[in-house]
């Protein structure tokens, strides 16, 4: 039957039509064979202005997935991890590093600041903005040095300021780039974790906590190698992933994010030949708990990142979790145990129009799985550094916030997920009532009780590669040499029922949870 014209597809229509000054015939198979040289030597420049021309910066021109199409799921971490971060968190310390030499009352050359000067320095924390940051980047291509640039920035800054302008060379005082590095990227670790790390793990827990006590009396068959196994219920097998995750959570919390603050290879030598009469030690660790750091002395240039490694490890072994989760939850999408709810408007398949897929679940492993990647590349690499310092450190600790991006992203998308799932008792009952078979187990175990010999061969010889009923499983029993009221147990127990602690395991999730955390959720 032909279509309607309000159908008919019309003649002009192409779907495979190719811009031929984009994309020149030596880059495209399928392009028609008439294509000349002359048009092909036009789509070449046109590529090359293409190729060069200086993209302004947005979500359609990002090189990362996580500066383009995720940007809104991840912005929060931005702040924090990029290079406005960084750069804001070394004005911070070099900054609170000049307020310190000013309580220092051996170092007369930089006496106490007023309020009034105080309230000045404040300011440029309090205010620090996109354009100090491309102020920063302005003295650095003059610098070609990150950590200078801030120095001159802030000289710059306090030039306007009397009082300040007298003391501008005790701007990074003694230090070495690596001793305001350090400290600005464990400030970075420590407020991306506590912000926006920590709670999104915490809503993941809660989640599991809330799914393991809502369906802790629905119960489902068990599959170990894949094959039918005892029973357990679908609450308790979210039980088990909240309390996985609450374990890392409180591995996380509990590592201690450290700091140097020593000088060029940590004997505070140019200190020294300043002020010889002033105790260094002492003063750097003073100025690093002031920063909610906890002090490292033991160091070259930089600080060991042993602490780093620790915290990355933890990251990946809570992903991997989420990981195991997320796989086990397309499972059971898969066997039809979950539904998905679904919204106007979403497609799940360009040709299955009756398609809803996890994909949810499915983008969380993949952006876990690239975290892990670049986690584990963070915790192998940063502990070893030639002698007492190489650069290698420098542009991998860059790469800190594009594993959080992809971790808050797959933490996100579980979310989503979790949120979407419906549960489906009746395929969940299906399942069980076709496998009376697992109800060995318990039979076998009494019989033990009561000095059956064989029990274990006996139940395996009726029901291994064999259909069984529950009317065949009532026959043996009726058949068993043991108690009376033994028989009634085993009569009454059904692939339902069969569940063992799982109920009050589940139950209970929550206060196990916050057991190991001590309310932190």
């Amino acid at each position: 039957m032909a279509l309607s014209n309000a159908t008919q597809i019309p003649t002009t229509f192409n779907p495979l039509k190719i811009n031929p000054l984009r994309f020149p015939s030596s880059h495209v198979s399928f392009l028609s064979p008439s294509h000349t040289i002359s048009n092909s030597l036009t789509a070449a420049a046109n590529m090359s202005r293409l190729n060069s021309a200086d993209f302004e910066l947005s979500t359609i021109t990002a090189l990362s997935p996580l500066d383009g199409r995720y940007r809104e799921k991840v912005k929060h971490l931005a702040p924090i991890m990029g290079e406005y971060g960084l750069n804001y968190y070394r004005v911070i310390v070099e900054i609170k590093w000049l307020l310190k030499l000013s309580e220092i009352s051996e170092i007369n050359e930089v006496p106490p600041f007023s309020e009034d000067a105080k309230s000045f320095l404040q300011g440029l924390i309090d205010h620090f903005s996109e354009d100090d940051v491309k102020e920063i980047k302005r003295f650095e291509k003059i610098t070609n040095h990150d950590v200078k640039a801030v120095e001159y920035f802030l000289k710059h800054k306090c030039q306007s300021n009397a009082e300040i302008a007298k003391v501008l060379e005790f701007f990074h005082f003694a230090c070495t780039s690596e001793d305001i590095n350090n400290l600005a990227h464990a400030l970075m670790l420590k407020e991306a974790m506590d912000s926006v790390m920590f709670p999104a793990m915490d809503k993941i827990i809660k989640a599991l906590c809330t799914m393991a006590k809502d369906n802790a009396h629905i119960s489902m068959l068990s599959r170990t190698h894949g094959q039918p196994a005892s029973p357990t219920t679908l609450g308790k097998e979210m039980a088990i992933f909240a309390v996985r995750l609450s374990r890392e959570r409180k591995e996380l919390s509990q590592v201690e994010i450290l700091g140097k603050f020593a000088g060029a290879v940590g004997n505070y030598n140019a200190h020294l030949s300043a002020y010889p009469d002033v105790k260094w030690p002492d003063i750097a660790q003073e100025f690093v708990l002031s920063l909610g750091l906890c002090f490292n002395p033991y160091v070259a240039q930089i600080e060991t990142h042993d602490y780093m490694a620790k915290i990355f490890h933890s990251f990946i072994q809570f992903n991997n979790i989420l990981i195991d989760f997320d796989r086990d939850v397309w499972g059971y999408i898969s066997l039809g145990y979950f539904k998905q709810t679904t919204k106007a408007g979403e497609i799940g398949s360009s040709t299955m129009p009756h398609k809803v897929n996890p994909i949810d679940f499915e983008n969380s492993e993949g952006n876990l799985g690239v975290a892990n990647g670049g986690f584990s590349h963070l915790s192998m690499k940063l502990p070893i550094s030639r002698w007492q310092r190489d650069l290698t450190d420098s542009t991998v600790l860059r790469t800190m916030g594009v594993n959080f991006g992809h971790s808050l992203l797959a933490y996100k998308s579980t979310l989503q997920g979790i949120g979407k799932l419906q549960v489906n008792e009746a395929r969940l009952s299906e399942d069980l009532n076709q496998c009376w078979e697992i109800l060995a187990e318990p039979i076998q175990t009494v019989m033990r009780r009561y000095s059956v010999p064989e029990p274990y061969e006996k139940l395996k010889e009726l029901t291994r590669g064999k259909a069984i009923t529950k009317e065949s499983l009532r026959d043996f029993i009726e058949g068993l040499d043991i108690p009376q009221n033994a028989k009634t147990y085993l009569l009454k127990l059904t692939p339902h029922t069969y569940v063992g602690t799982a109920v009050e395991l589940a139950r209970t999730v929550e206060h196990e949870v916050n057991k190991i955390l001590n309310g932190a959720i």
